[in-house]
């Protein structure tokens, strides 16, 4: 079946998006109750939040529909991803179980989005590195 692997990894980073956006709500019940120090910086950090779910959302999008732009913008997101993960095991207060559920779904999202875009190179007729 054609472009089955990029309706997975469309998937994932539709998922993604959804992980972000339930951040901002987490977010946005920490505002509410009171438990930020400093409200507007708060607010903002809510609204780039959600600025990087509707981008992610848009990246599962053009991914689903066969742009290389999406493809391009899932990789960051998926290294961005790892970043954070490396953080979670390397910061003041480590924990290898989030650094694990960051770091898996953006391993998988990675080979995912390669995969997806040696299969679109395949349905191009374009040759990939290997010929």
């Amino acid at each position: 079946m054609p472009r089955r692997i990029a309706r997975i990894a469309a998937a994932l980073l539709a998922l993604e998006a959804l992980g972000i956006l339930a951040l901002a709500a987490w977010q946005v019940v920490a505002l509410a109750g009171a438990d930020t120090t400093d409200p507007v910086s708060a607010v903002a950090l809510i609204v780039l939040t959600v600025v990087g779910a509707a981008a992610v959302g848009a990246f599962a999008a053009a991914v689903w529909a066969g742009r290389s732009w999406g493809r391009s913008g899932g990789i960051v997101t998926q290294l961005l991803l790892l970043a954070v993960a490396l953080g979670a095991i390397t910061g003041d207060y480590p924990h290898l179980g989030i650094a694990l559920a960051l770091a898996v779904p953006a391993l998988g999202g990675l080979a995912l989005l390669f995969l997806a875009a040696r299969e679109a190179h395949a349905a191009e007729g374009t040759p990939t590195p290997e010929g």
